[in-house]
C-alpha cells in the first residue's frame, strides 16, 4: 500500500488528500448540524410538555373532595383521543388523574416531585397491554393547589405528568436527516468535482513543463520556454541555466580537443620538415618543438579536464588547499626564501568544484611566488555587493612584494601564452586559464598595486547564492 501510494501522481495525492479532508470536514459538520437540530428540537419538546402543564394547571379546579376537574378544553385534542401518543395524568394528595388518551396507556407515574421541581427525560421504553414497547418523553412539574379560604394544612400538592409518543421527534429527526445527508452528499459531489478542475487548472503550467521537456529531449526547441508562475520560475530558470551550462561544456570540449589537433600541427609539421632536411641541427629543433608541444598539451588537457561549474555545490573550505598548495610552493622556492601569509576568513568557501579551486590558487600563488621577493599574501572573507545588500561575493586576493604590474601592461599580461618577463620559465597562459574559470563563475578579476606588499595584487571575485 505505501508503495501504490508514493507512486501516485500529483493530481492523484492532491485529490485523494482534498477528497479525505472534503468527507471528514462534511461528516464532522453533518454530526454537528445533527446533534444541534436534535438538541433544539428536545428543547422545543420540552417547552411544548411544559406549556401543555401550564395549560392544564391554569384551567383545572379541584371538588371539596379533591378531586381535579380538568378544563373543559383540553390544551390539545389529541389529550382526548385514546391512543393519541399524547397523555396527561396528575397524582399526589388528591384522586390520580388522567386524560382520556391515558386511559389504557401503562404510563411510569412513579415519579412524585417537590412544588416548584421540573423534570425532562426520554426517550423512555413503556410496553402496553398487548406487550408492544413504545417509547415516550416525559415531562413532569411538582405543583400546589392553593385552596382560597382555607388553611395551609388544605393545599393539595401534585405532580403534573406530560408524556409524547417519541416517534413525533422521531420522524422530525427522520426528515431533517434525510435532507441534511442529502444536501451534504450533493455538496460533496459538487465541490470535488470543482476540486478536480481547480487541480487540472492549477498543475496545467507543471505539465506544460513536462511537454517542454520532452520537446527540449528530442531537440525540437533549445530551453524551456517561458513565461511561466512565480512559484515555477526558479525551477525553470535553473534547468534553463543547466541545460545552457551542459551545452555550454559540451561545446568546451570540442573545442578543446580541436584546438589541441590545431596547435599540434605546426610542431608535428616542423619537426617533419627538419627530418626530411636532415640537417645538424635537429636535436635542437626537435627539443624545442617537442617542448612547445608540451605546453600545448598542458594547456589543452588542463581546460579539458576542467569540470566547469554547474549549478548546485557543497561549499568547499579554502584552507586546507591552500595550506596545502603553499607548503609545495615554499619547498620548490626555499632557497629564495619566500613564505606565504594567510588572512583566511573562517566563512569564506568557494562552491564550486574543487579542481577549479586548486587550478586559481595554484596559477596565482606560483604566479606570485616566482615574481615575490620574500612575502606573498593570500587574502579570503566574505563581502557584500554593495553597502546593505543581502547580495554577498568571496573575495580571493593574492599578493606579493615583488616588482608589481605596470598599469600599461595588465592588459598584455593576461592574454595567452604572454609572460611578463621572457627570463622567468613558464608558458604564459596560467592567467589566462584563472581567466576563463573566473569567467565561467560569472566571476571578476582585477589586477593592481598591493598597497601592503608593493607588488601585484590579484583580486578575484565570486557571486554567492543568497
Amino acid at each position: 500500500m505505501p508503495d501504490r501510494l508514493s507512486r501516485l501522481s500529483l493530481q492523484g495525492r492532491q485529490l485523494l488528500a482534498a477528497s479525505l479532508g472534503l468527507v471528514a470536514f462534511l461528516g464532522l459538520t453533518g454530526y454537528a448540524l445533527d446533534r444541534a437540530f436534535t438538541e433544539t428540537a428536545e428543547s422545543a419538546l420540552r417547552d411544548r410538555l411544559k406549556s401543555y402543564t401550564y395549560a392544564y394547571f391554569g384551567g383545572m379546579e379541584f371538588s371539596r373532595g379533591k378531586v381535579l376537574l380538568p378544563p373543559e378544553v383540553a390544551p390539545d385534542p389529541r389529550f382526548n383521543r385514546p391512543g393519541s401518543g399524547l397523555y396527561a395524568a396528575a397524582l399526589g394528595d388528591n384522586e390520580p388523574w388522567a386524560s382520556q388518551s391515558a386511559l389504557s396507556q401503562p404510563l411510569p407515574l412513579d415519579v412524585k416531585l417537590a412544588p416548584g421541581v421540573q423534570r425532562f427525560d426520554g426517550p423512555l421504553k413503556v410496553t402496553d397491554s398487548t406487550g408492544r414497547i413504545t417509547k415516550v418523553y416525559h415531562f413532569a412539574m411538582g405543583l400546589i393547589w392553593d385552596q382560597d379560604g382555607v388553611g395551609a394544612s388544605d393545599d393539595i400538592a401534585l405532580t403534573f405528568h406530560v408524556f409524547e409518543d417519541a416517534e413525533v421527534l422521531s420522524e422530525q429527526l427522520s426528515v431533517f436527516r434525510r435532507a441534511l445527508w442529502g444536501y451534504l452528499g450533493a455538496a460533496a459531489l459538487l465541490l470535488l468535482l470543482l476540486q478536480v478542475g481547480i487541480l487540472r487548472w492549477s498543475l496545467r503550467p507543471l505539465m506544460r513543463v513536462s511537454r517542454d521537456m520532452a520537446r527540449v529531449k528530442n531537440g525540437e526547441v533549445e530551453c524551456l520556454p517561458g513565461p511561466q508562475p512565480l512559484e515555477l520560475q526558479p525551477l525553470t530558470g535553473s534547468i534553463n541555466a543547466f541545460i545552457a551550462s551542459e551545452r555550454e561544456h559540451m561545446t568546451r570540449y570540442r573545442n578543446t580537443l580541436a584546438d589541441l589537433a590545431h596547435s599540434l600541427k605546426t610542431p608535428l609539421a616542423v619537426i617533419r620538415a627538419r627530418l626530411d632536411a636532415d640537417a645538424g641541427d635537429l636535436r635542437q629543433t626537435v627539443h624545442e618543438q617537442l617542448e612547445r608541444m608540451s605546453g600545448i598539451v598542458s594547456y589543452q588537457l588542463a581546460r579539458a579536464a576542467r569540470s566547469g561549474h554547474r549549478l548546485y555545490h557543497t561549499p568547499e573550505p579554502i584552507a586546507a588547499h591552500a595550506e596545502s598548495l603553499v607548503q609545495g610552493l615554499e619547498k620548490v622556492y626555499a632557497g629564495r626564501g619566500v613564505l606565504c601569509e594567510f588572512e583566511l576568513a573562517p566563512d569564506a568557501c568557494f562552491h564550486g568544484e574543487v579542481g577549479d579551486l586548486l587550478e586559481v590558487l595554484g596559477n596565482l600563488l606560483e604566479n606570485a611566488f616566482k615574481w615575490a621577493h620574500s612575502r606573498v599574501l593570500l587574502t579570503t572573507r566574505v563581502e557584500a555587493v554593495r553597502e546593505g545588500s543581502r547580495v554577498r561575493s568571496l573575495c580571493i586576493a593574492v599578493e606579493d612584494d615583488g616588482p608589481g604590474i605596470a598599469d600599461a601592461q595588465i592588459e598584455r599580461v593576461l592574454q595567452r601564452g604572454v609572460r611578463g618577463d621572457e627570463q622567468v620559465q613558464g608558458h604564459g597562459i596560467g592567467l589566462a586559464i584563472v581567466q576563463d574559470i573566473v569567467r565561467n563563475y560569472s566571476g571578476q578579476m582585477m589586477v593592481d598595486r598591493s598597497p601592503e606588499l608593493g607588488g601585484a595584487r590579484f583580486t578575484l571575485r565570486f557571486p554567492l547564492s543568497r
